[in-house]
Formats: C-alpha cells, structure tokens, sequence
C-alpha cells in the first residue's frame, strides 16, 4: 500500500520540519486498524491482477468489476467488498491519480448488484446480558487470570465500552470517587480526534459483580500501579509489561463463557463487541432512553436505536396478545 507523503525540496531548516510534521499528521489520517485492513485489501487486489496479467493502475472499471465479482464468488460479504474498493480508490488517489475505476459507473452498478443479490444485513453476534455476565464471572477461578478476566468482563460491561478502548485503558485514565469510578476514554472508534469521553462506573450494589472492587482486586494482585490495565497472563502467573491486545479479547470472554458452561455453540457467536451491545440491550431491556445509553456507551443514536428496538422486540409486538 502507498503512503502518500508531502516532499517539497527545501533547504530550509523551518521548512524541513513542517515537512516532517505534515507526513507525521497525514501518517495518522487513517487508524492503524484501517491502515492494516487496506494493505491486505491493496495486497488481495494486486494478487488478482497479477493472475488475469493486468497492471494495477489498468484505466477504466472493467477490471475491478471482475475483482467484486471474484470477491463475491469467494464469498465475501457485501460491507468486505465495498471497504476493499474504498481501499483501491484510496491507493489510486495516493499515487496521484484523480480518477479511480471505483468512481465509473460501470462498478457503481455492479456494486449495487452485489448488495441487491447477497443483502447488506450483517452477521450480529450475541450480546451479553446482565444473566450471562453474572454467569461468566462467578465461574472466573480466584486465580491471577481469573482475576483479570473477573475485572475485564465487569469494567467492560459496566462502561459499555469497545474492545480497543479497553485494552487502550491506563491506571492514569481511573479517578476514584465516593461513587465509584470515572473512566476517560482517551479515544474511540467515534472520536477519531481525540476529544475523549468520561464514563461514571459505580460501585455495585452487590459485592460480586462490582466492577470496581473486582478491577481493585486485579490490580492490587498483579502490582499494577501504573501504564496498562488489561495484560496477558501467562500459565505460570506472570503479568506482561504491555496491554493486551484487542483482537485478545474475544478470545478471553471465549474462554470465560466457557468455563461458566456455555455450550459450544453459544460460545461460537461471543465476540469482543459482546460486551459492549450487552451493555446498551441491557440498558434498553431497562427502559433506559436512547440519550443515556448513547452518554455511556459512546453510540451513535441510530446505532443506539437498533439496540432498543431489538429489545422492544416482543414487548411492544401484537404476537404477543395473540392468545396463543
């Protein structure tokens, strides 16, 4: 994948470091994540042409018209295709071209068939409602790890937050108050600028599922007293230096719904977001308002609205006065 990269000759010391700040600025455009998923896009695009012996800047749409349809055929779905042309014209306009087969009408169109042909509804995994998370960790042995994934569920449900904004979260980022916690979200996949949000986490009503107890307890047994909060745990008890990762996560609620006796396959459609859609259903099963769950979980409020429609589902349908 190209980098585009601002390069004005000048032997001007002043300038030089604008430069150098403009290229650091244009670097952090695009999250790390996006970055990742465009270069293996880009890498899948070039693989493709290189097979049919077409260049990678050919003109025209014609081939990347048989690229979506070869995607479709592997049976991508319609969202991975429109973020793999997303990458494509992005890697054109990066090597200065102003046009991009993406842009001809001829892909539009095709585009349009793929969506009308496979739908655009997307495969939601399972949230975890307030039954599962108790479930999950009062299985959590007493253990370091256990410990840790104890903390990790509760905070994580508590806070409603994603997975990169819990693995991002520091001991720097927690103020402790007479009710409970404040949580600063340094930043989100919504707030790509930074701005932050702080999240309140109280203190539980019972000692068991208190989200902040449960993370005082995990901190004080792995002696972190700053930097990282979530770390791996090794089999012998050690703690890394560094956060986790957050595609780890996923595996760790995998792990944990596991041990509470979860079946296989309700284990299977547990993901890292699980936590997090837990966090608003719950909430909306409560009969909390579409702006309070957006001010906790950090939703936008069309996303916030799927959440309470899914739990107004039965509750506000006439199949459930049928007399059945």
């Amino acid at each position: 994948m190209q980098t585009l990269e601002l390069s004005i000759p000048s032997p001007d010391p002043v300038v030089q470091g604008l430069i150098e700040q403009a290229n650091r600025f244009l670097e952090a455009a695009k999250a790390p994540a996006t970055r990742k998923a465009y270069a293996a896009d880009i890498s899948d695009y070039s693989a493709f042409k290189a097979r049919i012996g077409e260049p990678f800047f050919a003109s025209g749409g014609e081939v990347l018209a048989l690229y979506i349809a070869d995607l479709a055929r592997r049976g991508k779905k319609p969202a991975t295709i429109v973020r793999r042309v997303a990458a494509i014209a992005t890697e054109y306009h990066a090597g200065g071209h102003r046009e991009t087969p993406a842009s001809s009408f001829l892909v539009k169109e095709v585009l349009r068939g793929v969506k009308r042909t496979l739908g655009t509804a997307q495969e939601r995994k399972s949230p975890l409602l307030l039954g599962d998370v108790e479930r999950i960790v009062t299985a959590c042995p007493a253990r370091l790890l256990g410990l840790r994934d104890r903390a990790l569920v509760l905070l994580g449900f508590a806070s409603g937050s994603r997975r990169e904004e819990l693995a991002a979260l520091e001991v720097r980022d927690l103020e402790l108050t007479d009710q409970g916690l404040v949580v600063t979200i340094r930043r989100g996949k919504a707030d790509q600028e930074g701005q932050g949000r702080q999240v309140p986490v109280a203190f539980g009503a019972h000692p068991e599922t208190c989200p902040v107890r449960a993370l005082a307890a995990w901190l004080h047994a792995a002696g972190i007293v700053e930097g990282a909060l979530f770390r791996a745990v090794d089999r012998h008890g050690h703690v890394s230096s560094g956060p986790l990762e957050p595609g780890s996560i996923a595996r760790i609620l995998k792990q944990a719904a596991r041990r509470s006796g979860m079946g296989e396959a309700e284990v299977k459609n547990i993901a890292g977001h699980s936590l997090r859609s837990g966090t608003a259903t719950t909430a909306a099963i409560a009969g909390a308002r579409e702006r309070e769950i957006s001010a906790l979980t950090g939703h936008r409020s069309r996303e916030v609205r799927r959440y309470i429609r899914d739990a107004n589902l039965f509750r506000s349908s006439a199949a459930g006065r049928l007399g059945l």
